[in-house]
């Protein structure tokens, strides 16, 4: 199962809703449950290094089926995850990428935004979830 374009669409939507809320310019970006690509926006006067960042977010949350500031938790010195950033072609280890999981807990995709600070970054990701997938994740790991 695969996050539709109709849904992409929607998150994305509600994401800029909640970035215009809060005053921020982002770029945000919806991947697939295989890490690819499925929609993008960058909005007026965001900044062209948060294009990567946004992406990279995104895929991040998916390859490892959690928020991203979750792995940068675990991915400090001495954390079991150190280095993990460092893999698959760079990840993202700060708080913006959030999965998408379906109603039956399988990992549909996952949104990545960056343009503001990480915790901004992260409400607008939200919101972007919360209008097509699961508000809290599962208690254990899945696999896509």
């Amino acid at each position: 199962m695969h996050v539709s374009h109709e849904q992409a669409e929607k998150a994305i939507a509600a994401a800029i809703a909640e970035a215009n809320k809060i005053g921020t310019q982002m770029c945000i970006a919806v991947v697939d449950s295989g890490a690819d690509l499925k929609a993008f926006t960058r909005m007026n006067g965001a900044w062209v290094g948060s294009i990567d960042i946004a992406i990279k977010k995104a895929k991040t949350a998916c390859f490892f089926g959690m928020n991203t500031g979750q792995i940068g938790q675990l991915s400090q010195p001495g954390g079991p995850l150190f280095g993990i950033e460092h893999s698959n072609d760079g990840l993202i280890t700060f708080p913006g990428g959030v999965p998408i999981v379906d109603e039956d807990g399988v990992l549909i995709g996952a949104i990545g935004v960056s343009g503001s600070s990480v915790e901004n970054d992260h409400q607008v990701a939200k919101a972007g979830v919360d209008v097509i997938g699961l508000a809290d994740l599962p208690s254990h790991p899945w696999r896509t």
